[in-house]
């Protein structure tokens, strides 16, 4: 869990149960529950949000190293096949 939730993530998750738990109790079932409701609703998507662009950044992240890596290798090559030209170009 912690390889996609930070410490503040946590944090937020569990303050916010803990304030949606005591208005529950202090407020009882009545219409400023339902807002309660859509506080913890919104903290809620924005933890599922953060959660999905922390997967897309890995993503995006694994594939420039796999760029970079087939960038590498094509420079490599070419340099390669640079050299062996020259070389041909003396003899």
């Amino acid at each position: 869990m912690k390889k996609y939730l930070s410490t503040t993530d946590l944090a937020v998750i569990v303050l916010t149960f803990i304030f949606f738990a005591i208005a529950l109790f202090i407020k009882g079932f009545v219409h400023d529950l339902l807002l309660e409701a859509g506080v913890l609703l919104v903290s809620v998507k924005i933890i599922m949000m953060n959660y999905k662009n922390v997967v897309a950044n890995k993503e995006v992240m694994k594939e420039l190293s796999e760029i970079k890596k087939i960038l590498t290798e094509t420079k490599e090559k070419n340099i390669e096949n640079t050299d062996s030209n020259d070389d041909k170009k003396h003899f």
